[in-house]
């Protein structure tokens, strides 16, 4: 989307346009790729695909920032949105602490992918991809002009998302006897937890092992509340 702006030759001309995208999922493609260890209870994503244009010195960049969840769906993301007609379509995404992929796409190592992806993880957000295209306007930038360039498309974007908590479930069982099932159920209900099956299989008489799912800033609380209204020392088995 072209914005006439009357500027000056050679000066740098910031315009930024918020636009939505009618796209679903999200991407990948070039790649390196960076790992950490461990993961998150819960995380914050973005609701819906967002867009940002600027032009810089005659090149227009345009980020466009959506949700994602495996590395599939960047990769369909990405083939959703870039455009082959543009000079580079850069991105970087980021699935958990595991998985962190950008790419330069032909520009100069270092100076659109990474700058992407460290927008990404300055933001806090998690499972999401932005892709960046740039139409080259004749005027180079070099090596700081082109990082600020995509770091900085890459935040302004991020900033426009309307965002979301996401919460994870805990797989949990718990050993009872029949006479506690209904106590049981009782407090699982309060919790709303979900997937909630019985194995009478345990190999001890009357008594059933419980298995369900409840959000993990719950997984105290239902503990507690459990043991206080059962009576009993019970054994919580989590996954």
């Amino acid at each position: 989307m072209r914005v006439g702006v009357p500027v000056a030759a050679g000066t740098t001309v910031a315009v930024v346009l918020r636009r939505r995208i009618p796209v679903i999922v999200a991407a990948s493609s070039k790649s390196s790729m960076t790992s950490n260890s461990g993961s998150d209870s819960s995380f914050t994503t973005i609701k819906e695909i967002v867009s940002v244009e600027k032009e810089i010195k005659k090149s227009k960049f345009i980020a466009i920032a959506g949700p994602i969840s495996t590395e599939q769906s960047a990769q369909m993301f990405l083939s959703q949105v870039r455009d082959p007609r543009a000079s580079h379509n850069c991105w970087a995404y980021k699935i958990g602490d595991q998985h962190h992929r950008c790419s330069d796409d032909g520009e100069p190592s270092g100076t659109a992918g990474k700058p992407i992806q460290s927008a990404i993880l300055s933001s806090g957000l998690d499972r999401v991809m932005v892709v960046v295209i740039r139409y080259f306007g004749g005027i180079k930038l070099g090596t700081g002009g082109l990082v600020r360039a995509y770091g900085g498309v890459t935040s302004d974007c991020l900033k426009t998302a309307p965002t979301c908590l996401v919460k994870s479930k805990v797989q949990m069982g718990v050993e009872v006897t029949f006479d506690l099932l209904g106590v049981l159920y009782n407090q699982l209900q309060s919790c709303h937890a979900e997937d909630i099956k019985e194995d009478y299989d345990t190999g001890k008489d009357g008594t059933a092992m419980v298995s369900f799912k409840v959000e993990f800033d719950l997984v105290d609380k239902l503990e507690d509340a459990i043991k206080s209204n059962c009576r009993r020392d019970l054994v919580f088995y989590k996954t």
